[in-house]
């Protein structure tokens, strides 16, 4: 039917949303909290969490959803955070608020809670979700549960041990960072924020069990660190990597040193776990940024780091252009499930935020590109000289696994979803089951969970999936704005003779024969109806609408009036004893059915006769309007 592929805003979705590209078959946890977005920090403040909001209506309604397995995390709690931030610092941000925050100001300034980072309602319990997000997605990397895990809530890099900085409260990077360590002799850290990230970069500055690599802008910005020559100390000395870069810097260049170092890091350093911070203020256009990367060219970069296959752990960070984020970091989800999305966004809860063109895109713009190819190869040597220095594969000595994890244990896991099972015994599919289920790429033919998907904010973007009546439509019908009943309109019949037939057998048959009146048209004040009565109204069990029949002597009675304003031609006023030998074979034997079943009277009440005296009378008025009562007579 036409228009069934077009989605609410009017797009046609004949196109698929999505095209499989790489068909790997990674597992991919995706972690999501709904309350996330009901924070805000202050008004006017960049930083807007409802931007994660945006991607994951993004990520709902290209379908994507399908090829992740959807968790919300449980929210990180004191004693977690205590495991990198000071006791104090913790516990002052549980309990500062905007209404007691006067009383807290020398810990304001002690901890740098204040301009950058306000206190807002509800500030750590955003912290208890963004980092237990990324614990969680840790958590189970160690388990081996899955290959990917996504937390766009996670990424605040800025964060100190006992400082608030930049944004950034809680380190949920560094957090995440020891849990893997538990399991995991070395792990990399990539930043491509265009802020340097310092808070992971101190937290590790000593260690070589962490390897933190930043791409990121240097000189009069902030935070001001991470220069060339701050490659870390002791043990940790050559496994800080800073890479430098001025303004402006696009695809093209940021290619070229990105994916040379990265390669280097994996054959000198050879990790077991990546994590990648994907700040989307290295974005054009972005409102504190200074580069010039589109969406594709940020997204490349977290599809080189896919390419080799190790556990890996994808978080957000900065960018503040809700929009351009968000199409972002949906747009990098559906690359880690080896989906490249249409270009056409599909109608989500929030679809105005993408006007004026409504395209998965974040285009370069003709910034100038400050960054000479003579300067990226100087820096990219060097770095690459300081990663030869550093030691074959560091060695961990071998010792028990400390602690308890910090995320969900399998046992835990396994006990949520028989209590899930327990409080759900009549459900089909349960909110859980519905999150943790992941369908294949190859797999055609969308599954029969529409109900549970719309609930959850997809919109139906390809039209009518179910079955509908209207869908199997008559061809030969007639169209919807043409007014008739039976479905074939009446002919039209000359005015002389609709206006004899009004004179002479309304009254009778309204009053004598009401059983008869069914047949009779609709409207009975037009002439043309009795010379060519219309069929009955008929339902669609082939049934004749008795209300409409009872109706119909009222509707003639009081219309009569109307025909006694017609032009009755002279041919007409004779009467003839038999009008219906003027008229068409099918009425004769309408009229002729009339009769026999009420005989007319020859007076009734001296009615007819006061009719036809009116008739008469009536005539020269008639005769002088013209043609105008003529033309008002014919049938419309």
């Amino acid at each position: 039917m036409p228009g069934t592929n077009r989605d609410p805003a009017g797009v046609d979705r004949s196109r698929p949303l999505y095209e499989v590209v790489n068909n790997d078959k990674k597992r991919v946890a995706y972690f999501y909290d709904s309350d996330i977005g009901n924070y805000a920090y202050v008004t006017g403040h960049p930083m807007k969490p409802h931007r994660i909001r945006l991607a994951h209506s993004l990520v709902m309604n290209y379908n994507v959803y399908k090829f992740l397995e959807i968790y919300r995390a449980k929210p990180a709690v004191t004693s977690e955070m205590t495991q990198f931030h000071t006791d104090e610092y913790i516990e002052f941000l549980q309990k500062v608020t905007p209404d007691n925050m006067d009383s807290y100001m020398r810990e304001q300034g002690k901890y740098n809670v204040g301009d950058d980072c306000p206190v807002f309602d509800g500030l750590f319990e955003f912290c208890g979700i963004s980092a237990g997000g990324s614990m969680e997605g840790a958590a189970r990397l160690n388990r081996e549960k899955c290959d990917i895990a996504i937390n766009w809530a996670g990424g605040l890099h800025h964060a100190k041990k006992s400082e608030a900085s930049g944004f950034c409260y809680v380190n949920d990077i560094v957090l995440a960072i020891l849990e893997l360590l538990r399991f995991k002799k070395r792990v990399l850290y990539i930043d491509i924020d265009v802020h340097h990230g310092d808070g992971v970069e101190e937290a590790f500055y000593t260690t070589d069990r962490v390897m933190t690599v930043s791409f990121h802008k240097y000189g009069e910005y902030f935070p001001g660190t991470g220069e060339l020559r701050d490659i870390g100390i002791g043990t940790g000395k050559n496994y800080a990597v800073n890479f430098p870069l001025r303004d402006g810097i696009d695809d093209t260049a940021y290619s070229t040193i990105f994916e040379p170092v990265i390669s280097a890091v994996m054959t000198y350093y050879q990790p077991e776990a990546v994590v990648l911070q994907c700040g989307g203020d290295s974005l054009s256009g972005d409102r504190l940024g200074c580069f010039n990367l589109s969406m594709r060219g940020h997204a490349n970069c977290v599809k080189f780091v896919r390419s080799f296959n190790l556990p890996t752990l994808v978080l957000g960070g900065g960018g503040y252009t809700m929009r351009n984020v968000a199409r972002t970091w949906a747009y990098e989800t559906g690359r880690l499930v080896g989906v490249e999305m249409d270009s056409v966004l599909p109608y989500n809860e929030y679809y105005d935020y993408y006007g004026p063109d409504y395209e998965l895109d974040v285009r370069s713009s003709n910034m100038e590109n400050a960054n000479s190819y003579e300067y990226l190869e100087k820096i990219k040597i060097a770095v690459i000289e300081n990663l030869k220095k550093t030691a074959p594969v560091p060695s961990v000595q071998l010792q028990d696994v400390p602690r308890a994890s910090m995320g969900v244990t399998d046992e835990q896991d396994d006990e949520m979803d028989d209590l899930d099972e327990d409080e759900n015994k009549d459900v089909r599919m349960t909110q859980r089951q519905w999150e943790k289920k992941v369908s294949r790429q190859d797999e055609y033919e969308d599954s029969d969970d529409e109900d549970m998907a719309e609930a959850n904010g997809v919109y139906k973007a390809n039209g009518r999936t179910r079955k509908s009546i209207l869908d199997y439509q008559n061809p030969n019908a007639v169209d919807d704005d043409m007014e008739v009943d039976s479905g074939v309109a009446t002919p039209a019949a000359k005015p002389s003779e609709a206006a004899v037939e009004n004179d002479d057998t309304m009254l009778e048959d309204s009053e004598a024969a009401p059983p008869a009146a069914e047949a009779e048209a609709e409207p009975t004040a037009e002439p043309s109806n009795q010379a060519e009565p219309e069929p009955a109204k008929i339902d669609g069990d082939g049934d004749v609408d008795m209300e409409e029949a009872d109706e119909k002597p009222a509707e003639t009675t009081i219309k009569t009036e109307e025909a006694d304003s017609v032009a009755i031609p002279e041919s007409a006023q004779k009467k003839s004893p038999a009008p219906e030998a003027s008229a068409p074979a099918g009425d004769v034997e309408v009229v002729q059915a009339k009769d026999d079943a009420a005989p007319s009277p020859a007076v009734k009440d001296g009615t007819q006769a006061e009719e036809t005296a009116a008739a008469t009378e009536k005539e020269p008025e008639a005769d002088s309007k013209g043609q105008s009562d003529v033309a008002a007579a014919q049938p419309v």
